[in-house]
């Protein structure tokens, strides 16, 4: 289940003019901050992502660039298969027996597998019968799973049910470890249990196991719970409520979550998702979008060739169904729109073309955006690519109670992919400010 990855490889678009716009100062051609690992700009930015998952213990630096080797520039194919391969060489270290000993051991060494599973499942959506969609899939959550059992204190996953009982939540709950260097400022005090708690959600769709290690590991070092979510297609406050029924309603779950620190956090599309959310539900503290998107579809429809983008807008669906079909077919399209194609239809269970980007079309906050009543942090990139400019019409309509940070540099990608250390540090910065009354307490 994941869809949110469909905004990561459109990213580097080089006809974007966000992108012709950063050449540098020197007059170097290339307009990227950070060294190219492909000439292929959707595989170079999944070997950024993932090189950004060492931190957290989801990747080893020197296989990842031995991938970024030896795959072919442009090959789904040989992506896919270079990426299956470096997840069964890590499975099999997992099961070692003489790496059972060491619970770190086993932790970093099934988050990498379930990583690597992850990003070969990223170019198999074009044949809705290929088995590995499913295989793929299962493999990645049965490593997650071993990765997070291993934890200080393992991580749940949970299946909560909607306020009207018409669908489930699937969740992931984890709860932080005693921060020992908030214990020793404050030793001859009783240590408090209740925790500052973020809430996630990822993007279109996207893998929740991705968030451990995006916000979850940085925030559980600072003394955060946090509980990640997906919800069936599209998350909304429908799926967000249950969330915080759950954390302020279950006796052993409520006895460690501050209730009056319960944070937000949407990335990518979650942008919009948590936004969205906000408006609708008021136990939130703070919010926080990494980036801001005001409207999904005004984004999305830059992917398309400007003739594409014409057919579509003038209603001829069915010659733009067949016309970008057909290319796709042929390989004349982009490597970031072909794989757009297979897998935001996939995701979003249409075979229309036409019908995927009318379905986004739905997908604009202008209409909620004032119900959101509390401060919020709204992300922006430097080299932002998908939603350029939303960040700030966000910002501009909730004033005051918004604060816009740009990224720029090698912290400018969209997401902040490959830049966790800056990223986190800065929102964390900023909730500490934000909520510093409740932070007195600890």
């Amino acid at each position: 289940m994941k869809l949110a990855t469909y905004i990561y490889p459109l990213l580097q678009v080089a006809t974007s003019a966000s992108c012709r716009s950063i050449a540098r100062a020197d007059n170097n051609p290339n307009p990227y901050p950070t060294f190219q690992l492909s000439n292929d700009s959707t595989f170079n930015f999944n070997f950024v992502i993932a090189l950004g998952n060492a931190l957290t213990g989801g990747s080893d630096i020197g296989p990842v660039l031995g991938v970024a080797k030896d795959v072919i520039p442009g090959d789904f194919n040989s992506y896919v298969h270079e990426w299956i391969k470096l997840a069964n060489q890590t499975k099999a270290q997992a099961e070692a027996p003489e790496n059972a000993f060491d619970p770190v051991n086993v932790r970093d060494t099934w988050f990498s597998a379930s990583h690597y599973f992850r990003r070969a499942d990223e170019y198999v959506h074009q044949n809705w019968s290929n088995p590995l969609l499913t295989t793929l899939w299962d493999q990645q959550t049965a490593a997650f799973d071993k990765a997070i059992a291993a934890l200080p204190i393992p991580g749940r996953r949970l299946t909560l049910p909607s306020k009207e009982g018409d669908f489930l939540v699937e969740a992931i709950w984890y709860e932080a470890p005693p921060p020992a260097a908030l214990e020793s400022k404050h030793r001859e005090r009783p240590r408090q249990q209740k925790r500052p708690t973020l809430v996630l959600g990822n993007g279109f769709d996207a893998a929740q196991e991705d968030l451990y290690h995006y916000f979850v590991a940085p925030a559980l070092a600072r003394g955060w719970n946090c509980i990640t979510y997906e919800g069936p297609g599209q998350p909304t406050e429908r799926v967000v409520t249950p969330v915080v029924d759950y954390l302020l309603a279950t006796p052993e779950i409520s006895d460690v979550v501050d209730a009056d620190r319960l944070v937000l956090l949407g990335n990518s599309f979650g942008g919009y998702l948590a936004a969205r959310a906000a408006a609708f539900e008021p136990r939130f503290a703070a919010v926080i979008l990494i980036g801001g998107v005001w409207d999904v579809y005004l984004g999305f429809a830059g992917i398309l060739p400007p003739d594409l983008k014409t057919l579509y807008e003038a209603g001829e669906y069915a010659e733009f169904d067949r016309e970008i079909l057909s290319r796709r077919a042929a390989g004349e399209l982009p490597g970031q729109a072909a794989w757009g194609l297979d897998y935001g239809r996939w995701a979003m269970r249409t075979k229309s073309p036409s019908e995927f980007f009318t379905k986004i079309k739905e997908y604009h906050i202008g209409d909620v955006v004032d119900k959101i009543k509390v401060p919020v942090f709204v992300g922006d990139a430097e080299y932002e690519s998908i939603f350029p400019g939303q960040p700030q019409q966000v910002k501009g309509a909730l004033g005051d109670l918004a604060t816009l940070h740009i990224f720029n540099g090698t912290a400018g990608y969209h997401c902040q992919s490959g830049a966790i250390q800056e990223m986190t540090r800065t929102l964390h910065a900023w909730l500490h400010k934000t909520l510093s009354t409740a932070n007195d307490r600890w």
